[in-house]
């Protein structure tokens, strides 16, 4: 029972990245009809603005520290972060503990300004074009994007931890009343979990509940109808990039104290949260948010030593055997609407 219960948790782990990166994908489908192949890279781009903050935030000055000397008695030249010298040397050690949080800050208007770019510039010439087109072009700012990244912060993982409150891990068995220490699992993992479930609510209430959200609905459902009323769809679907844009980009930052940003790390998450918006049904959100909690769970099972000894290798392709038997019974995923993608 233990273990089964530990392998929900990663499942649920996995499962709330493939979930904010396919709600993302999706609200970019469903409002442009854009299959945008790029989305990963905007949750790569997420997690190094967490990178850049750290690396401001600990960008040194060389002091005198008087009450440390070298083997000769001379007062030793420390290297001090800006921020303490600024705020004061707890003040200063409590920001840069914190700086993947704080990188909330400064990744939501940079990936809402990615996202505007990206879309006025580029991806709006392919509405009308085929989705193999789509693809290919989106394909292809991807690559270009990993690039970049690759030049400026170079090809090996850079390591971004934790804040220290949330290092370790919690006693979880304890309170489900099982034996002490029999579910350990660590702190950083739930509060991902609990962020992506605030994410995904937050999106989710905004659409429903807001006039902007119920005209993007509407617009979703029938654009051109809509249009007839006057409302400029047009624009408020370009808003809503930039909300996937930032959504993607949230999901990035704070998944990087559970892997160490790396250039291709939006590519690896692309291909499975595709397969996740797939499963769940082209143009539906509660369905891709579904399919990356039970995808992410099935993976998650498939990884346990016990079933890898069975079937050697299943982990790395559960997911895609899963997406053959649905697409096979439900070719149009778990929600999907009629219509969508099939002309």
């Amino acid at each position: 029972m233990d273990a089964i219960l530990i392998q929900i948790l990663n499942g649920l782990d996995k499962g709330s990245a493939y979930a904010l990166i396919a709600l993302g994908l999706t609200l970019i489908f469903g409002t442009l009809g854009v299959v945008n192949f790029a989305h990963g890279a905007l949750f790569m781009i997420g997690a190094f603005c967490a990178v850049t903050l750290q690396k401001i935030l600990t960008l040194s000055v060389t002091t005198i520290d008087p009450e440390r000397t070298d083997f000769l008695g001379n007062p030793m030249k420390v290297q001090t972060p800006y921020v303490e010298n600024w705020f004061g040397p707890e003040l200063g050690a409590a920001i840069i503990d914190w700086a993947v949080p704080l990188a909330i800050l400064l990744a939501i208007p940079v990936m809402v300004l990615v996202g505007f770019v990206m879309e006025r510039g580029l991806i709006k010439h392919f509405y009308k074009r085929p989705h193999a087109d789509q693809i290919l072009v989106t394909f292809g700012l991807a690559i270009v994007l990993q690039e970049v990244i690759k030049y400026f912060y170079g090809a090996n993982p850079i390591p971004t931890p934790a804040p220290s409150a949330f290092k370790g891990s919690l006693d979880i068995g304890v309170w489900l009343g099982f034996d002490p220490y029999s579910i350990i699992y660590p702190y950083w993992r739930l509060v991902y979990f609990f962020f992506a479930g605030i994410i995904i609510a937050g999106v989710f209430a905004f659409l429903q509940f807001t006039t902007f959200g119920m005209v993007v609905r509407a617009g979703m459902a029938d654009r051109e109808t809509v249009g007839l009323l006057g409302i400029d769809i047009d624009k408020r679907f370009t808003l809503m990039f930039g909300l996937a844009a930032a959504v993607a980009g949230l999901a990035g930052v704070m998944y990087t104290p559970i892997l160490s940003p790396n250039y291709h790390m939006g590519m690896d998450f692309l291909v499975l949260s595709f397969v996740v918006v797939v499963v769940g049904g082209m143009g539906s959100l509660p369905g891709a948010v579904l399919a990356g909690f039970l995808l992410g769970i099935l993976q998650s099972f498939a990884s346990m030593n016990e079933v890898k000894s069975l079937l050697p290798g299943i982990d790395q392709i559960i997911i895609y055997l899963v997406a053959i038997v649905i697409l096979l019974t439900r070719p149009r995923g778990l929600m999907g609407r009629r219509g969508v993608m099939e002309d």
